[in-house]
């Protein structure tokens, strides 16, 4: 069976990836540094192995690889998911609340495919990191959450240029807004208006919809994909700015 790493598993994008890869038949290393969440979606599925990791953390990264190697034996698809929201304006921005967002979603992604690289050459596997729409286009109140984001589809360029030749593929997905429990929590109704008329498809994305682009680019069907970064958006980035009134 083909295994796939999916980093912030417990929840989420992550959860909804990892259940699409078990029900194509792929077996799931699921990472999460929340313990607890990561035992109680651990329980729900078959063909998973839980391991609680911060992929900030360049001194266990190594062992959560090596870890999931023993288990599986294998490792056809790294999904770099685990990322950290922070949003708040620029002279809000503590360089510490700087460092914790890129330390996630940056040095994350990095320490994860540097040590899962000698695995992904065996296997010519595929590597998938979950950017924004926020790294496409800036915004107010996203300077770091924004950059890290940006950054980290440079990043995946430089991984598809640097391993192609070994058959790696590298790509990104760059979910627009999407309805997750964190964001129905959080916004407003104003907030949802606003999206619902600046998105030409006129709603928030679900997490299985994100999960599907995600899956689709580490499988074989997408075998001569590498280097690019897939806007699963709505349309949102499609539209620019845009002046919902201008389109009544």
């Amino acid at each position: 069976m083909k295994t796939a790493i999916v980093t912030g598993a417990a929840r989420g994008i992550g959860l909804a990836t990892t259940r699409l890869f078990v029900g194509q038949g792929w077996q799931v290393a699921m990472i999460d540094r929340d313990t607890d969440a990561l035992a109680d979606a651990v329980t729900t599925l078959d063909h998973v192995h839980g391991i609680d990791c911060d992929v900030s953390d360049p001194a266990s990264v190594p062992g959560m690889v090596a870890e999931t190697l023993k288990h599986f034996g294998r490792i056809d698809a790294l999904v770099n998911n685990a990322g950290v929201a922070d949003f708040g304006p620029i002279e809000g921005t503590s360089f510490e609340r700087w460092r914790t967002v890129m330390a996630t979603n940056l040095d994350g992604p990095f320490l994860t495919v540097q040590a899962a690289t000698p695995a992904l050459k065996e296997t010519k596997g595929a590597i998938v990191n979950i950017a924004s729409i926020s790294g496409l286009r800036a915004s107010t109140l996203r300077v770091a959450y924004g950059t890290s984001k940006a950054a980290l589809i440079q990043l995946t360029l430089q991984q598809a240029a640097e391993l192609g030749e070994y058959g790696v593929r590298a790509n990104a997905v760059a979910p627009g807004p999407v309805r997750t429990k964190l964001a129905m929590a959080v916004h407003t109704q104003d907030i949802i208006d606003a999206y619902h008329d600046a998105l030409p498809l006129n709603r928030y994305g679900t997490e299985a919809e994100i999960a599907e682009a995600i899956v689709f680019l580490c499988s074989d069907k997408a075998s001569f994909i590498t280097g690019q970064c897939l806007a699963a958006d709505g349309g949102f980035e499609a539209t620019g700015i845009g002046l919902p009134a201008l389109r009544r």
